[in-house]
């Protein structure tokens, strides 16, 4: 058996190993269009900010490693420019040579990745500006940052890419501006846990422009004007360009394949495209959204590798099934950690969906040992099934264990009020007793029993003006002098009992504190008195997060970069 992959990486250097380990009989050719065939494609960023100091550590295998070890041809710099499906045969242009040959095949795996999205706008061919999707990309930003010395830069694009490199350009002492065109910074979370990301950097000295998109480039001697839609124009050594990945799908259009969402290739649940002995996988390919059952295009990591082994599987005779990403991933913002699975209330309102929610700031781990630190968990769920929909979680320790946990619930089909239930490890330097998804579980569960009601930033502007409520502040009275929400009283909840007579029986009673352990006492010591209460879900840490990142939104030009 012949095996072709285009394209290695994630997918197709995944697909190469596997068909190896489980065929030793079977010829395996690789191209590769790029000079490497399998790197850290997400660590690109942290070479360029002097994380990874070693350009070496970039390259996960060689070609000269991979024939060693797995005896597959890895061919580099050589891109295949069509596939013929009736003939089973594909053209290559050796990069290098110019020559031109056709390589037959019994079987074919596309892995083609995607390409950096680049606006029809002018003066985008400036060389002063940049994208980051390849190694090659890679040493072209750091041999520019090395070389000339830039003192600034503008990152367009607030996802995962954009992020990523205006930390690692802020780290080099850059003065750095993220524009992007949205209110706010990576789309896969909500705009409220959005706000502790936006806080994060701003902190950290990175300038954000959201809701501005870029019109035009020029380049002049003193560097790169940016035009934005509705904001003075920018001026910076260099721009980086990272406002999302297209699906490199040419070949696959040119050879008659069925291609779907963002012109991604469609492949069945073995990774099978629409012609015979094709398969596809990674950023490429169409997949379904696995709490949705939707079709989707979710270009990460993971999923790309986990794809590449059920090519292989199937293609080997081992029946082998992709049931669905749902998009769990995670990232790290200066000092902060920010995680997500599964779908937001956006998508979830957007399809209709009828859910509920819990939000809570619980320590990472026991309060008494010495650095815990806060993080702030959002689990969505739907409301009549309790069926798990998605989780986002910021924080500084302890992110990334919450966000698998909570994964791994929704994976295997569990209740959000399950997450009570869960035995999970516990010694104080690592979690509490009562570890933050528990929380979340009993919170869900006092929810689903009429235990705790609960109240959410979105009521705010509502009932700070509705005279048919109160609005409950139970902090010291030290934290509410230090800023509170407008309308609150404050009771601080361990003086609430002897004084509920301040409180009017016949009003309900919106309760806040900072973390929301509080103002759930308070909540139900209320409830025993015969109050109608509700807790705030997220505390004022969720309130102050919120709050400022909106105040700050309405100041979007950022001193000291407009162009004079």
């Amino acid at each position: 058996m012949k095996v072709v992959i285009v394209g290695g990486v994630a997918g197709g250097a995944s697909a190469a190993a596997r068909i190896r380990r489980l065929d030793e009989q079977a010829e395996i050719t690789v191209f590769e269009r790029s000079g490497y065939i399998s790197y850290a494609n997400c660590g690109l960023p942290y070479y360029i900010g002097g994380t990874i100091r070693e350009e070496s550590k970039l390259t996960l295998q060689t070609p000269a490693s991979f024939w060693n070890r797995f005896r597959v041809k890895m061919n580099v710099r050589h891109e295949v420019t069509s596939v013929n499906p009736k003939e089973k045969t594909v053209t290559v242009k050796n990069l290098e040579t110019g020559a031109v040959f056709t390589e037959n095949y019994d079987k074919l795996i596309l892995s083609p990745g995607a390409k950096p999205v680049m606006p029809n706008i002018g003066g985008i061919a400036d060389d002063r500006i940049f994208t980051l999707r390849t190694v090659e990309d890679t040493l072209k930003i750091k041999r520019y940052v090395d070389e000339r010395k830039p003192k600034s830069a503008v990152v367009v694009g607030g996802g995962f890419v954009g992020i990523e490199i205006a930390e690692n350009l802020r780290g080099l002492d850059m003065d750095v501006t993220l524009v992007e065109a949205t209110e706010q910074l990576m789309a896969s979370f909500d705009t409220d846990m959005a706000a502790f990301i936006h806080a994060e950097i701003r902190k950290n000295g990175v300038k954000l422009m959201l809701g501005h998109t870029v019109e035009s480039f020029a380049g002049t001697d003193c560097g790169i004007d940016v035009s934005l839609n509705d904001a003075p124009a920018l001026r910076a050594d260099m721009v980086v360009m990272a406002i999302g990945a297209a699906p490199e799908t040419a070949l696959a259009k040119a050879a008659g394949l069925e291609l779907g969402i963002k012109n991604s290739i469609v492949v069945n649940d073995r990774m099978e495209t629409s012609e015979p002995d094709i398969y596809a996988v990674g950023d490429a390919v169409q997949i379904k959204n696995f709490m949705t059952e939707e079709d989707t295009h979710i270009p990460l990591a993971g999923p790309a590798n986990k794809q590449g082994r059920i090519a292989a599987d199937n293609i080997c005779g081992i029946d082998s099934r992709y049931t669905g990403g749902q998009g769990s991933a995670i990232i790290k913002v200066f000092d902060m950690t920010a995680a997500v699975t599964g779908m937001n209330e956006k998508t979830a309102n957007a399809l209709g969906l009828s859910t509920d929610k819990v939000i809570l700031s619980p320590m990472s781990h026991a309060s008494y040992y010495p650095g815990g630190k806060m993080l702030t968990l959002k689990v969505l769920f739907e409301k009549e099934t309790y069926r798990l929909l998605g989780a986002q979680i910021v924080g500084f320790d302890g992110v990334d264990k919450r966000i698998d946990v909570l994964a791994t619930a929704m994976r295997a089909g569990m209740k959000a009020h399950e997450l009570a239930e869960l035995d999970l490890a516990y010694a104080p330097p690592y979690s509490s007793a009562k570890d933050p998804v528990n929380m979340a579980g009993y919170i869900i569960e006092n929810m689903k029993k009429g235990v705790v009601k609960q109240w959410y930033y979105e009521d705010i502007e509502t009932l700070a003006y509705d005279e048919e409520v109160t609005l409950l502040d139970t902090r010291t009275a030290a934290e509410y002098n230090g800023g509170h929400i407008e309308g609150c009283i404050n009771i601080p909840v361990d003086e609430l009992r002897e004084r509920i007579e301040e409180l009017d029986r016949t009003k309900p009673v919106y309760i806040i504190c900072r973390s929301g352990l509080r103002s759930y006492i308070a909540s139900r010591m209320l409830m025993g008195y015969g109050f109608d209460a509700y807790n705030f879900a997220g505390g004022m840490i969720l309130y102050e997060a919120v709050h400022n990142d909106k105040a700050l939104n309405r100041q979007s030009t950022p001193c000291g970069m407009a162009v004079n």
